[in-house]
């Protein structure tokens, strides 16, 4: 019998490592580029993190902004504080997390709020409905802080009326189809996707402290230290991409149609529960240290972030919105 050459095994292992890489992070075949490059981070498929996606028309002469796909947010965070990334959109609560933990990010601007939904079967048509019912959440998100407060609004504990079942983002929509679980509070476009089948709100994620605070843009404390005026290009790029979008809902549609291969309804209803921002004004930030409580609260964090160090305002002024 032959065996297979030492070459052929090493070719072999080589492409095994190169494919086994690409599951952290995709970048997008477009962004390859002569001059500056700036790595971006953002999530696959949902709505309220496509930003980036405008940015490149923006940009600076001779700067390129490459995307780096991830499949959560606590992972763009990581990737931010490591270096692997230079800027993320990322989840609210990861960023709070890494303060938290002494890792050296920081938010420059908010993204987006809202993009979540509290839906279930039809005939769960109340919040005491869901007594003993099964109910899907992301850990570690907005979304489970979300929901544990509103289920404890409406004199439902947690613990013990009901089962929460632990489900990423992208496996949301198929363990509602299979019958998993019954209900679920997560982002969209899961909410929208099974709203088409018979699903319904039952009642509004946002009527908590928290209000519908979500994705913010993020960066490392190092980068801002070594090249504000790099930061301060990209923040300004930022802004203008959200602007854009606000102004152009269709461009921002068929943006993730054509990106991600999305379903066009489900994509515009998706975007109807997203509302776009990047101001990070006191109201947003005392909502964020609203967030960052009711962490510490449900056990998300060991310990309080310094709110002093989690943000850094000052690329906002000059951010050249309109001009």
């Amino acid at each position: 019998m032959k065996h297979p050459s030492r070459h052929l095994l090493s070719a072999l292992f080589t492409a095994l490592t190169l494919v086994l890489g690409l599951t952290a992070c995709i970048a997008t075949p477009d962004s390859a580029g002569a001059g500056d490059t700036i790595k971006i981070g953002t999530l696959r498929g949902q709505p309220h993190l496509y930003a980036p996606y405008f940015m490149q028309r923006f940009a600076p002469a001779g700067t390129t902004y490459e995307i780096v796909l991830f499949e959560n947010s606590p992972d763009i965070k990581n990737a931010l504080a490591s270096g692997a990334v230079d800027f993320g959109v990322l989840g609210a609560p990861s960023m709070l997390a890494g303060s938290a933990a002494g890792q050296d990010v920081r938010i420059v601007a908010s993204a987006a709020n809202g993009g979540s939904a509290f839906v279930g079967k039809p005939e769960i048509a109340t919040p005491n409905d869901l007594r003993g019912k099964k109910i899907g959440f992301p850990p570690g998100s907005s979304q489970e802080i979300v929901l544990k407060l509103t289920l404890r609004a409406h004199g439902l504990d947690p613990a013990t009326d009901v089962q929460l079942v632990n489900l990423a983002y992208s496996d949301m929509a198929n363990a509602y189809k299979s019958g998993q679980i019954d209900a679920f509070l997560s982002a969209e476009t899961a909410p929208s996707i099974v709203k088409q089948l018979g699903a319904h709100s039952i009642v509004s994620p946002y009527d908590t402290p928290i209000g519908g605070v979500n994705i913010v843009f993020g960066t490392r404390g190092a980068l801002i230290e070594q090249d504000r005026d790099r930061v301060q290009q990209t923040v300004r790029s930022f802004v203008q991409a959200i602007e854009f979008m606000k102004g152009d809902h269709q461009a921002w549609v068929d943006g993730l149609v054509d990106t991600f291969g999305l379903d066009r309804a489900i994509v515009e209803t998706a975007t109807g529960n997203v509302w776009l921002r990047w101001e990070l004004d006191d109201e947003y930030r005392g909502r964020v240290g609203a967030l960052a409580e009711q962490m510490l609260a449900f056990d998300q964090l060991s310990e309080a972030p310094d709110m002093t160090k989690v943000f850094d305002t000052g690329f906002l002024a000059s951010a050249g919105v309109g001009r």
